[in-house]
């Protein structure tokens, strides 16, 4: 069973930078697709990007395509999320998650990490 930790989290102005990492546990982290997901309050939990088991495939939403960059460290069991030109709609809770196929869709990640807050003041 693997454990997923998201840190990275905080409050940053408009146009500003965070890194986000989310740190997995167990010996099978590179046989999973690496998905990022984000809720705001009072709204569903959404598709942010995911990346391929080997790292050299990525996908992102619309809405912060060009902003972020998901990586990943096999290696070191962690996948990252560089999120660039900050903006207050991109406040949320954001969660790492792990699939065996590739998909944005939420009910069929099989581990969730507990989310890191993110805020983004005007």
């Amino acid at each position: 069973q693997a454990q997923l930790v998201e840190s990275g989290g905080g409050l940053v102005q408009a146009g500003g930078s965070l890194r986000l990492s989310c740190a997995a546990s167990g010996r099978t982290f590179s046989t999973y697709a690496m998905g990022w997901f984000r809720q705001a309050p009072e709204k569903e939990r959404e598709f942010v990007g995911i990346i391929s088991r080997g790292g050299g495939i990525t996908y992102y939403a619309d809405s912060v395509k060009g902003r972020f960059t998901i990586s990943r460290d096999n290696a070191k069991n962690t996948v990252y999320l560089q999120m660039n030109g900050l903006k207050p709609e991109d406040t949320a809770v954001y969660y790492c998650a792990a699939t065996r196929e590739p998909t944005i869709r939420t009910y069929e990640y099989d581990y969730w990490g507990q989310g890191t807050q993110v805020t983004v003041s005007s």
